[in-house]
């Protein structure tokens, strides 16, 4: 009884151990949807592919992106394709990141990445002061926020456009800029995104009335 016990279990671990390498091994024909797609070259955009970077040159920029281990980025005529050397989960990860930051920086290259912020408050206020953007947020004094190099910033009454080339770094200017100042819940007044919805809540006197 014991030797069929053995020989049971040792059939069974068998079994469901080669299953479970079968099932760890990543297929390329299911990965990476994104790094599938080829990118295509924008019209006044011009791309060079190094051995180690990708060099993406646009009206007033030219940004140089770092080709991620494992990936192969080849040109063609005027599209880009990303192909994975091996099939090992790190490989795998970075052919749609690869292909992702290549994509922005081509979109970003071609026509600037925007992110708009709405100040609201009463006195609250913003305005360029050289290279540098005040904001009046409540505080005892106003606040200066260097902005970085590659990012324009347009004051318009009390609307804050932020654009440049560069998604990310946009995106994180935007969101360093209105964590100087979030949107509370009971007036709005504070910094938002232009497509941001504040929820409101009630304050303790009409708490009290509809209590």
């Amino acid at each position: 009884m014991r030797r069929e016990r053995k020989k049971s279990a040792a059939k069974s671990s068998s079994k469901f151990g080669k299953g479970l390498v079968e099932k760890s091994k990543p297929n390329l024909d299911i990965m990476s949807r994104i790094g599938k797609k080829p990118v295509i070259i924008k019209e006044g955009v011009i791309v060079s592919v190094g051995e180690e970077v990708v060099e993406i040159k646009g009206r007033e920029t030219l940004m140089v992106i770092p080709i991620l281990s494992g990936i192969k980025v080849e040109k063609k005529e005027n599209e880009l394709t990303f192909t994975p050397k091996n099939e090992t989960k790190q490989t795998l990860s970075n052919w749609g990141t690869m292909r992702a930051l290549v994509q922005n920086a081509i979109s970003g290259a071609a026509k600037d990445f925007t992110k708009s912020l709405v100040i609201e408050g009463v006195g609250y206020r913003a305005n360029m002061e050289g290279e540098n953007l005040v904001l009046s947020l409540g505080y005892s004094h106003p606040v200066k926020f260097e902005v970085p190099k590659e990012v324009k910033i347009n004051v318009e009454k009390n609307v804050v456009n932020i654009s440049g080339a560069n998604k990310q770094l946009v995106g994180e200017t935007a969101a360093r800029i209105r964590r100087l100042r979030k949107p509370e819940p009971y007036k709005g007044k504070g910094i938002r995104y232009s497509n941001e919805v504040v929820k409101r809540k009630a304050g303790k006197k009409a708490a009290g009335k509809t209590g």
